[in-house]
């Protein structure tokens, strides 16, 4: 038997999570500005309004 609809979009929602949290991590080890730039679409993908910021 599947998921119901609840139960989708929580799996959905904590995939998306670690996703970004990924994203996030390799977006602060990475040095080249294309790679970074790659990162950022692959984030914007997942979630539009998630932001990425430099750590200075």
């Amino acid at each position: 038997m599947g998921r119901v609809q609840k139960g989708r979009e929580l799996a959905s929602r904590r995939s998306r999570k670690a996703k970004l949290k990924k994203l996030r991590d390799k977006f602060e080890k990475a040095k080249d500005p294309s790679e970074k730039e790659q990162i950022k679409e692959k984030v914007r993908k997942i979630s539009p309004f998630a932001v990425l910021e430099e750590s200075a």
